[in-house]
Formats: structure tokens, sequence, C-alpha cells
């Protein structure tokens, strides 16, 4: 009975027509990647004839997430510094910039606030591409959203539970539905194609130990959402600071003087995000 109720709210989630809309765009720079005729400039091209998503893009990609704060000028310059899976998750979460401050008060803040200490905690670290953590962090909690536009009488008896149990967000959701929005991350990753680090980060950052492919991705993302929810910047749906993984912490070979320090580092980068509007 509960598989069946799973996959029947996975296939009410998944329902292409009323998901979010993805730009017609991103499925043709899709097609262009995974072409080996295609170049930079082909890619760059079809993303900026979408002249409202290059907008946002370029403000995504200038902002102090990225550490090239009012430097990229173009998208192809944005595609050669950061590459595509990163482009790629920027865009779709620009897509659902309007559905995740319309359903969930701060949410967005928060998400780019663990963007943030994603990315520098995977510069502090000296992990390769950094920018894919922070778009992992960007999108961590995507499921939340695509849970709330297509199943919006579940979000309610999410939220009143959360309110009456004082419980975390994730344990509501298993409550109420059976799992967790890790879990629809997971079915979102592979409907959208998305690269299967960020996919495995996104689907294991509240149990970063069962990473098995990506540990490094799963544990940053679990370590950046625990500071950003110390710092209360924005809101991940309930006042709860979940436990911190000791494996989490171990994978990435990070110390609590390590946290301290960039914990010092985000202070300053939070108040040069809040600003941050895609509107």
């Amino acid at each position: 009975m509960a598989e069946d109720l799973k996959t029947e709210i996975k296939g009410m989630i998944l329902q292409v027509k009323d998901l979010p809309t993805l730009p017609a765009v991103l499925d043709e720079v899709t097609k262009l990647v995974e072409s080996p005729d295609s170049s930079g400039e082909d890619i760059a091209k079809a993303i900026a004839r979408d002249q409202v998503l290059s907008a946002k893009v370029l403000k995504m990609v200038n902002s102090p997430i990225y550490g090239f704060p009012g430097r990229i000028g173009s998208i192809q310059h944005a595609l050669v510094l950061l590459g595509f899976n990163v482009i790629r998750g920027i865009i779709i979460s620009t897509s659902v910039f309007d559905y995740m401050t319309a359903t969930m008060k701060g949410l967005w803040e928060h998400s780019l606030g663990c963007a943030t200490a994603c990315g520098a905690l995977a510069r502090q670290l000296k992990l390769k591409d950094p920018e894919e953590y922070s778009v992992g962090g960007l999108l961590h909690d995507l499921g939340k959203v695509v849970a709330a536009v297509q199943l919006p009488d579940i979000l309610k008896d999410i939220e009143t539970m959360v309110k009456e149990k004082d419980i975390l967000y994730l344990e509501a959701e298993k409550q109420v539905m059976g799992f967790g929005h890790d879990r629809i991350n997971a079915w979102l990753a592979g409907h959208w194609r998305l690269p299967p680090n960020i996919k495995e980060g996104m689907a294991k950052h509240h149990n970063p130990e069962s990473a098995d492919l990506y540990p490094q991705m799963a544990a940053v993302i679990h370590v950046g959402d625990f500071l950003v929810r110390v710092f209360e910047y924005g809101s991940s749906g309930d006042d709860q600071l979940p436990t911190l993984s000791k494996k989490a912490l171990s994978v990435l070979k990070v110390t609590m003087a390590d946290l301290e320090a960039t914990m010092d580092f985000l202070s300053e980068q939070f108040m040069e995000i809040s600003d941050l509007d895609l509107s």
C-alpha cells in the first residue's frame, strides 16, 4: 500500500504539464551540449536568444555566490568560466524562482544562502569545480517547491504538522507522504537530466552517510544547509537545527575550527547577496 502511494505521488509530481515550466531553450541547449559538433558559441547564442533568461543568469553568475562578482559580461564568458552543468542548474533555479517565492516564504533566501555556504566551503577545502557545489546548494530544496506546486493540499498538512509537533520539515514530509523532498529531488534530477554528482548531492544531503558515488558533494550540501540554518538566513520551512553529520565532517576532513572560519566569511557574504532579486 505504501509503495502504491509513493508511485501515485511520484506520478503526480512528475506530471510534466504541471511542473514549473522550464524554458524551451533548456532542451535545445541540452541537445547542443550532447552533440560533438556544437561549440560553446552555439550554446551561448541559444541561451542568449531568451533575453529575460539571459539577464537572470548573468545576474546570478555575477553575484558573490560563484566567486566572480561583477566580472562576467556575457553568457559565453559564463559558460567558459563555470561550465554547462552550473549554467543549467542556474537556469532551473531561476525558472522556479516565482514558484518558490510564492509558495514558501524565505525558501529562495535559504537556497541562496546554502549555495553561498557550499561554494565557500568547497573553495576553502580546495575542491575541484566549487561552482558545482554552489549549484547543488542552490537546488537542494527544489523538491519542496515542486511538491508545493503539484500537491498544495499536502503542503498545508506538512506545514500544520511542523507547527503542531515542532519537528523538522523533512520529518513532517515523511509522516504525511511516506518520504521527503530528498526523494523528490532524485526524481526531478533524473527527469531534468542533471549531472550525477549534483543529483546525488540533492538526493543525499540529509543523509550524507548513504552517498556512494559523490560523498563530497552530499557532505558539502549537508554542511552548507546546516550553516545557513545556524545563521537563520531565509527559511527552509521549519525552525529546527538538524544534527550535523560526523560522517560529513570526516569525509571533508573539516574541523569545527574550519567551520568557524567559514562562518566568519559567510557573515559578510550573506549581507552581499541579500539584495539578489530575480523578479
